[in-house]
C-alpha cells in the first residue's frame, strides 16, 4: 500500500490513504472471478477521483479510468517486481520481462465475440492471461482489436526503481518524458552547440560524419581517436551528449569498456553500440551483449543504447523474430534503450514496443511516420542520424556550384560573429553530476 500511498500523494490525488485503501482491495482481485468487494471498491475509487460522475464528461472517466488503472498497478504488482528485483539483484526492467507480478486480469466483454472457442457476450466476465510467452523472442498475451502499449509498462519499473533508490539520471529521464527525446546529430562543436542553443535537450554525434570529415571509413573501426577527442571537446558544453561509437572499436569487451569510461569522464551521458559489420554482415549476437554487460560494470551511470542493425542491412528473412531476439538479449545485458535504424513500418513498430522494456530509438524518415505518430506507437527517441550532415554537405556543394554557375542562390547564412560564438568554450557544466533527479 506504501507505494500507491505515495503516487496517490504526487498524482494529487484527494485522500490519498481512501484511494490506497480502496486500490488495495482492487488489486486483490486482479485473478479472477467476480467479486462484489473489489466492484464495490471501484465505486469508491470513482467517486473520490470523480465527485459527480454522472454529469461528467467522457474524457474525466477516461482519466480517472487510467489512473485507477495506475495505481492497481502500483499495488501488490509493483511490490512484487521490488522483491524480485532486490532478491535477484537486477533491474526492475528486466525482472518485468522474466517475472512479471500480474500475469492475469479480469476485464468485462464490450461486444460480442469469439476467443479459444468460446462465445463471448456483451456483459461477460473475461479472464485476461498478460504474461510473457516464455518463447524466442518473448511474446506477451495481449488483447484488443490493435496493437497497443500497456499504458503501466513504462511507470511500474520507474517506480520500483523509486522505491529501490535506484533514480534514473538526468539523461536517461529523458527518454521517458511526455514526449519522445528528439536527437540531432552533430560532428563537431559548433553544430552542437548551436542544435543546444535552440532548446535541443540532448545532442548525438554521427559516426558517418566524424569519419568522412577525416576521409575515413564509417564502421571500419577507424576513428576511436577522433571520437574521444570530439567528446573532450563537446563536454566543455552546457548540454547533456551521446557517443555514437560504431561497434566500440573493438572485439574485445575490455577494451570497449574503457572506452566507454573515456567518453564518460570527457562529459558524454552515452554511448551507442552496433551489431552491423562493414561487410554488411551482423556480429554474433553474444558479442555485443558481453560489450553492453562489460560498460554497464565499467560505468552504471553511462545510458547504452544497443543498436541492432537488422532492418538496416536488409537482412530480410525472418526479419522481425531476428530483431526482436536481439534486442531481448540486449536487454537481458543491460541496455538501457535500443535502436533499430530502418525500421519504419507502424506495425513492425508497435510489435516490437509491445514486447520490449527499454525505450525504443528510431531513425527519422522523411518517407515514415512522423514525430507525432511514432510518439503514439510508443517510441521514446527519435534519432535524425547523419541527416542534418548529409544536409549540409548537400547545401554547401550546390551553393558553390550556383555561384560558380551564375545561378542565383540563397545566400542566408550564419554571421562569421555567431559562428565564433557558438565554437567558443562555453562555460563547463559539472562533468556527470552525482546529483540525479528524484
Amino acid at each position: 500500500m506504501r507505494a500507491v500511498h505515495v503516487l496517490a500523494e504526487a498524482l494529487e490525488l484527494p485522500e490519498p490513504g481512501a484511494v490506497a485503501e480502496a486500490v488495495t482491495v482492487v488489486a486483490g482481485s486482479s485473478s479472477g472471478g467476480a467479486d462484489p468487494a473489489a466492484d464495490e471498491a471501484v465505486d469508491r475509487l470513482v467517486a473520490l477521483l470523480v465527485p459527480e460522475p454522472e454529469h461528467a464528461n467522457q474524457c474525466a472517466l477516461e482519466a480517472a479510468a487510467h489512473r485507477i488503472g495506475l495505481l492497481v498497478q502500483a499495488c501488490a504488482a509493483t511490490a512484487a517486481l521490488v522483491d524480485a528485483a532486490v532478491d535477484g539483484h537486477a533491474p526492475p526492467a528486466r525482472m518485468l520481462q522474466e517475472t512479471p507480478p500480474v500475469r492475469t486480469t479480469r476485464r468485462r466483454a464490450v461486444r460480442a465475440t469469439r476467443v479459444a472457442g468460446r462465445d463471448i457476450a456483451p456483459g461477460d466476465v473475461v479472464l485476461l492471461y498478460l504474461a510473457v510467452v516464455q518463447s524466442t523472442p518473448p511474446v506477451p498475451l495481449t488483447f484488443g482489436s490493435s496493437p497497443r502499449v500497456c499504458p503501466g509498462r513504462a511507470h511500474a519499473p520507474a517506480l520500483a526503481a523509486g522505491l529501490l533508490r535506484r533514480p534514473l539520471t538526468p539523461f536517461a529521464e529523458l527518454h521517458h518524458q511526455a514526449a519522445p527525446l528528439l536527437l540531432p546529430n552533430a560532428w563537431d562543436h559548433a553544430f552542437a552547440a548551436a542544435l543546444a542553443a535552440q532548446g535541443f535537450h540532448a545532442i548525438g554525434t554521427t559516426s558517418l560524419a566524424v569519419a568522412a570529415a577525416l576521409g575515413l571509413p564509417d564502421g571500419a573501426a577507424a576513428t576511436a581517436e577522433a571520437t574521444v577527442a570530439l567528446a573532450r571537446r563537446l563536454g566543455r558544453g552546457a548540454f547533456q551528449f551521446t557517443v555514437d561509437a560504431e561497434r566500440g572499436f573493438s572485439d574485445d569487451p575490455e577494451e570497449v569498456a574503457e572506452l566507454a569510461r573515456s567518453l564518460h569522464e570527457a562529459g558524454a551521458a552515452g554511448i551507442n553500440l552496433e551489431d552491423g559489420r562493414s561487410d554488411g554482415t551482423l556480429a554474433p549476437v553474444g558479442l555485443l551483449a558481453a560489450k553492453i554487460s562489460a560498460v554497464k560494470a565499467a560505468v552504471p551511470a553511462l545510458f547504452v543504447n544497443a543498436r541492432t542493425d537488422t532492418h538496416w542491412l536488409g537482412h530480410r528473412e525472418d526479419q522481425e523474430e531476428t530483431t526482436a531476439e536481439r534486442l531481448a538479449v540486449y536487454e537481458q545485458a543491460g541496455a538501457d534503450g535500443v535502436f533499430v535504424p530502418g525500421l519504419s513500418d507502424p506495425d513492425g513498430i508497435a510489435a516490437l514496443t509491445r514486447t520490449l522494456v527499454v525505450p525504443l530509438n528510431i531513425l527519422y524518415s522523411p518517407t515514415g511516420p512522423d514525430l507525432t505518430e511514432l510518439a503514439a506507437l510508443g517510441v521514446r527517441r527519435i534519432s535524425l542520424g547523419s541527416l542534418l550532415y548529409r544536409r549540409a554537405l548537400a547545401a554547401a556543394v550546390t551553393t558553390a556550384t550556383d555561384i560558380r554557375d551564375g545561378r542565383p542562390t540563397d545566400l542566408g547564412a550564419l554571421s562569421c560573429a555567431e559562428v565564433q560564438a557558438a565554437s567558443e568554450e562555453i562555460p563547463s557544466r559539472p562533468r556527470n553530476p552525482d546529483t540525479i533527479r528524484r
